[in-house]
């Protein structure tokens, strides 16, 4: 399933959303600059790696910030900033500009570390803004579950437009992180099973369904989009 859009019309402009998205595809740029052995020695120091974090090293606390700003390719960058863009906007709407931030970067720090508490003993370098636009999915959940997501489903070579509530949307991606997190952790020594922090994902969905409600200020009624410009 692939969301095209949501029907709530954001009641002012997104100014951080949009800085974030800003920043994350400028710093993807400049990695795009980079020869492979110099891509692989940013990811090294600047990505998490669960083996390296401590909590008696402050030092190894840097990677959970720097990571959330470093993508693998150019799916990765393009299907994150795309979900920010959709869902980003309304949160921000709902908490503020200056809180939603503070909510991005605590968010994001939440994932990173249930992933390292989970796979504490990995040494592959975790990099993306997935965890916290998970925080931000987890919070669009919490305010928005009237909201329909605009979602394409290809069947065979052909597209189809639905219309899903938001709940249902956003709890059948929680619940497929969640599954794909369980199935992670079938090796019981350790040894990676997938390149994906599945259990970033569960950590940041968590914090935004169970946090965000404290960062919202904003209780104004969302608008909704017209069907008259939005026939889908």
């Amino acid at each position: 399933m692939l969301p095209i859009r949501d029907d709530i019309r954001s009641q002012s402009f997104p100014i951080v959303n949009t800085l974030l998205i800003v920043v994350n595809t400028i710093v993807f740029f400049l990695e795009a600059g980079l020869s492979s052995a110099q891509m692989d020695r940013v990811i090294q120091l600047f990505g998490l790696i669960p083996a390296q974090f401590s909590l008696l090293h402050p030092i190894s606390y840097l990677p959970v910030l720097t990571s959330m700003f470093l993508h693998g390719g150019w799916f990765h960058i393009i299907s994150n900033m795309w979900v920010l863009f959709i869902f980003g906007d309304n949160v921000e709407d709902r908490m503020g500009s200056s809180r939603y931030l503070f909510f991005y970067l605590l968010g994001g720090i939440a994932a990173a570390l249930m992933h390292v508490f989970v796979q504490p003993n990995s040494t592959v370098p975790v990099v993306g803004a997935s965890g916290a636009i998970a925080a931000v999915m987890g919070a669009y959940f919490l305010f928005y579950p009237r909201a329909r997501v605009i979602t394409l489903i290809p069947i065979f070579i052909f597209p189809w437009f639905v219309r899903i509530p938001a709940v249902v949307f956003l709890g059948i991606w929680f619940v497929s992180q969640l599954y794909s997190g369980v199935l992670s952790l079938g090796a019981a020594s350790g040894v990676e099973v997938s390149s994906v922090a599945w259990w970033a994902h569960v950590g940041g969905f968590a914090f935004g369904v169970l946090l965000g409600g404290l960062f919202s200020v904003n209780r104004k009624k969302p608008r909704w989009h017209s069907d008259e410009y939005y026939p889908w």
